[in-house]
């Protein structure tokens, strides 16, 4: 079983993978040097302790590669994600 976290942007989206298959998924728009998280969700038949937290981290190492690009968390998930985990914190805009 292996899972990872790949950047969709024609869906405007960072899916979490198992064995190829959808199973998560962290919407967003973006804008010049901006990308907004709207929501976050996994899978309810398969939800396991830790899969929206791999997904939040994925994406978030994903836009923290990217010179320059902040983060607005509209998402609750992602939020209280990036609350927890402090090293996340300067990709918020000011």
């Amino acid at each position: 079983m292996t899972d990872k976290v790949v950047d969709i942007p024609e869906r405007s989206r960072f899916v979490l993978e198992r064995d190829g298959e959808h199973i998560g998924k962290a919407i967003y728009r973006r804008e010049p040097g901006v990308i907004t998280f709207t929501h976050t969700e996994v899978d309810p038949e398969i939800q396991e302790r830790g899969l929206g937290s791999a997904l939040a981290k994925g994406a978030l190492d994903a836009v923290a590669a990217e010179e320059g690009t902040r983060v607005v968390a509209q998402c609750p998930f992602i939020a209280a994600y990036i609350e927890r985990h402090p090293e996340y914190q300067p990709l918020l805009t000011r």
